[in-house]
């Protein structure tokens, strides 16, 4: 048995080491034709090349099978973000649909009141902004415009879209804007299409908070937030944004202006609204004398009379 062994492991080894040198041969050979650059070496790589690769077919089908596998299920993946994109653009257009429609009818309102005279008063100054606070603490700007150009404390400040605050604290010719984001911001608002009246209180995040929400079930998300002009904080009808939603369910403003590139602002120059302070004599006239006198053409001025027919007489 151990001489059977031996010779057995003595035709082994010349046979692998045969085996070895022919295929170092072969692989030699295989390099060297494909390297050589002759019309006839091109001619038989392309018959080598025919011979070979088409049996090779059934060898790669299952490869071919799982990258076609793995292309489909990332086609699936991109499929289904488009759809949830589809589907967040679609809320989007219907709230925008309905915001249309609602400016629709009240231009049409409006068109129909066209003797209506706006407030005369509400004009605006533009300024750019110089710096911002720095601080993760306070939201604030600084605009080039002051107590020089009649800039007051409290005016709202508009990027042209949205609101994106108030005037807190002038200097001569600069002025510091306070952020709607700020924590010591509170802004009354009017939430569209519902008429909730809210309070949009900052809390140092890119979108305030909404809070005193008399019926929050009638609030949705896509829903326009403008200020309603109560306490004479803002003038009514200013934009602030679009309602959202976080994480935790808690409603949200989502801001129209653009936080990330204050570049000019516009400052609106409120000076409050008139105070009615004797509604008594508005709704009716004191006694019936009084009413007939001044219902009365003498009691009307004569336009000729003046200076000089007193004069004359």
């Amino acid at each position: 048995m151990a001489r059977d062994r031996t010779q057995r492991e003595d035709y082994a080894t010349p046979l692998r080491r045969l085996l070895l040198g022919i295929v170092v041969l072969l692989l030699l050979a295989i390099f060297l034709v494909w390297r050589i650059d002759s019309p006839r070496v091109e001619r038989f790589r392309a018959q080598v090349a025919d011979r070979v690769v088409p049996p090779m077919d059934w060898a790669m089908a299952p490869m071919t099978g799982f990258i076609n596998l793995v292309r489909d299920f990332q086609s699936y993946q991109r499929l289904a973000q488009q759809n949830r994109e589809l589907r967040s653009e679609l809320r989007q257009m219907q709230a925008w649909k309905e915001a249309a429609l609602q400016l629709e009818q009240e231009n049409a309102r409006l068109l129909d009141l066209n003797k209506v005279r706006l407030d005369p008063r509400l004009t605006y100054i533009t300024g750019v902004v110089l710096a911002d606070s720095g601080s993760p603490f306070r939201q604030s700007v600084l605009i080039n415009v002051g107590a020089r150009d009649g800039v007051v404390d409290g005016w709202a400040a508009m990027d042209g879209i949205g609101l994106v605050g108030r005037i807190s604290g002038t200097g001569r010719t600069t002025s510091r804007v306070l952020l709607l984001t700020d924590a010591a911001s509170s802004v009354p608002a009017v939430i569209q299409p519902s008429g909730q009246t809210a309070l949009v209180t900052g809390d140092n995040t890119p979108a305030p908070v909404i809070d005193f929400v008399e019926n929050p079930d009638l609030v949705r998300p896509g829903d326009r937030v403008v200020t309603s002009g109560d306490g004479e904080v803002f003038p009514p009808g200013l934009l602030i944004g679009q309602v959202a939603e976080d994480r935790t369910g808690r409603l949200r403003v989502r801001p129209a202006a653009d936080f990330e590139r204050l570049e000019y602002l516009r400052v609106l120059r409120h000076y409050g609204t008139e105070r009615i302070t004797d509604p008594g004599g508005i709704v009716a006239p004191a006694d019936a004398g009084s009413a007939a006198g001044a219902g009365s053409p003498a009691a009307e001025p004569d336009p000729a009379s003046g200076p000089e027919a007193a004069t004359d007489g």
